[in-house]
Formats: C-alpha cells, structure tokens, sequence
C-alpha cells in the first residue's frame, strides 16, 4: 500500500489535468448555458440564419445517387440532364442521401423532384417542397457549389 510507485502514478495522475483547466472548461460549459437560456427566454431571432432572398433562376431536378459516387440528373418530367461518373457525382451523389435522409422520415419517395434554385445574391441552395428541407449550397466549398451550378444550365440530353 506504501509502495513509491503508487504514490508516484496518483500524483502524476493529478497533474494530467490541472485544476485551472477543468475550472476554465466548467465556466464556458456554464457560460454557453446561460447564453442559450437567455436566447430562449428572451426569444431572441436566429441571427445565423441567411436573410430571405428573392429566387431568380430555378429548375425541377429529381437526383439519383449510388453509393460509388456516381449520379444521374433528371429534369422535372424524367429527361436526362446529366449521366456523372463516380468522379463528376460524388458531391451530388452525397446529397440524394442526405435529401434521402430526410425524405424518410416523413414517408415520401425518393424520386421526387427537388428545386435547385439561385437566388437573387448569386447562391445556391437545393429546396424538397415535399419535405421543406434546404440545403444552402455556399457552405460546400467552391467545386461543389459549382457542380450543382452546372446542373442549373445544363441543356436536357437527346438520348
């Protein structure tokens, strides 16, 4: 019980998190608490949310994704839009699953079609009228807003 090594560990063990960390952890927990309970009770308005954007260009879409990546476009009445390879979809292919996710818990198909939209500031954003779900498309990074940007002009196929 009095062994050296024992007593060493225990106040090894004491120092691996000093108290003033744990202190400093407990007061931002604290703090964001108070934070967000103030936000609640005062009803404040979601500051972090875009403001609302007239829509300038739309197009119908219904998107299938594979698990591989790759994607194949629709138009709203079932003309091909666009055939991508694992490469070109993988970012949409991503999408139909969250779009996929979504749909799922209020019972719609998944070959519904979606609204890729630009609004009147220039972004992107897919809106589901099935679900009300949207997804802002600015928050993907440049190459995968643009390949939703291409799915907007892309003439139908002649297949």
């Amino acid at each position: 019980m009095n062994d050296p090594a024992t007593h060493e560990l225990a106040r090894r063990d004491k120092e691996m998190i000093p108290t003033l960390l744990l202190r400093a952890m407990l007061f931002l927990v604290v703090a964001c608490l108070v934070l967000v309970a103030y936000a609640r009770i005062t009803d404040r308005p979601l500051e972090a949310k875009f403001p609302d954007q007239p829509i300038v260009e739309e197009r119908m879409i219904q998107i299938f994704g594979e698990m591989n990546g790759a994607a194949r476009v629709l138009d709203g009445e079932g003309r091909l839009v666009a055939d991508l390879s694992p490469e070109e979809g993988g970012f949409i292919a991503g999408m139909t699953r969250a779009l996929s996710r979504e749909r799922m818990k209020v019972g719609v198909v998944d070959s519904a079609p979606v609204r890729l939209v630009r609004y009147e500031d220039g972004h992107l954003a897919l809106i589901d009228p099935a679900t009300g779900w949207e997804a802002k498309l600015i928050g993907f990074g440049m190459d995968n807003t643009a390949a939703f940007e291409r799915l907007l002009y892309t003439p139908i196929q002649e297949g």
